[in-house]
């Protein structure tokens, strides 16, 4: 019988490698950034550069750069005349983004803005083919309720973490003072419930909840 650990070496043995660019930011992310286990990394990478290749999308929203590997990984799949907007509220990490986003020759591609995003969303002018919300957990809620009104019809949104380690699975006892599992906890479950969107969570990773704007 194999274990899930096998089951995700052999699925990452046969999934298209990540670029040399990619491979060297996530091994520098590893080696000088804290918390490198919110990069997404190589299969999570290829399935966001796949749905962004089946998508073709114009405009492209992501609400939590870290160190910009997910964003390179969604431009993949651009539109000719296509923009990634993301926004990252460490300003610490600025410089590192920056850096391969250039060496990816996206400066014109990929728009970084630094600060707060439930400030810097209401400037965005922009209606969404999709929308990747990466950030503080406990702000998921609001997050989804700024972007869905600008997400097009037809339009997707996909939400990292949901799984959250597995303390959102009913019998996993959370401790009151948890405030970021109950907050994923009722976020999932919102949108179960939500009559305007489609949903499918994936078990990749850490949880990937794939929505469509109905």
């Amino acid at each position: 019988m194999y274990s899930p650990d096998d089951a995700q070496r052999y699925a990452d043995d046969h999934t298209s490698p990540e670029s040399a660019l990619l491979a060297g930011l996530n091994r520098e992310t590893y080696v000088q950034v804290l918390h490198a286990r919110m990069l997404s990394g190589h299969a999570q990478g290829r399935l966001l550069s796949m749905l962004s290749h089946m998508i073709r999308p114009r405009r492209v929203l992501e609400l939590g750069t870290f160190t910009g590997y997910s964003a390179l990984c969604l431009a993949e799949g651009l539109a000719p005349e296509g923009v990634l907007h993301t926004i990252e509220q460490n300003p610490e990490l600025e410089n590192r983004i920056r850096r391969y986003v250039a060496g990816a020759g996206l400066q014109e591609k990929v728009q970084l803005h630094i600060g707060d995003a439930r400030q810097l969303l209401p400037q965005l002018a922009e209606t969404w083919d999709l929308v990747f919300i990466d950030a503080d957990k406990i702000n998921n809620d609001a997050y989804y309720e700024l972007t869905l009104p600008q997400v097009r019809p037809g339009g997707f949104l996909l939400i990292d973490n949901v799984l959250w380690n597995g303390k959102v699975l009913p019998d996993y006892p959370v401790k009151p003072a948890d405030k970021d599992t109950h907050a994923v906890r009722a976020f999932n479950a919102k949108v179960q419930a939500d009559e305007r969107v489609e949903n499918v969570l994936l078990p990749l990773r850490d949880g990937l909840l794939l929505v469509r704007k109905k």
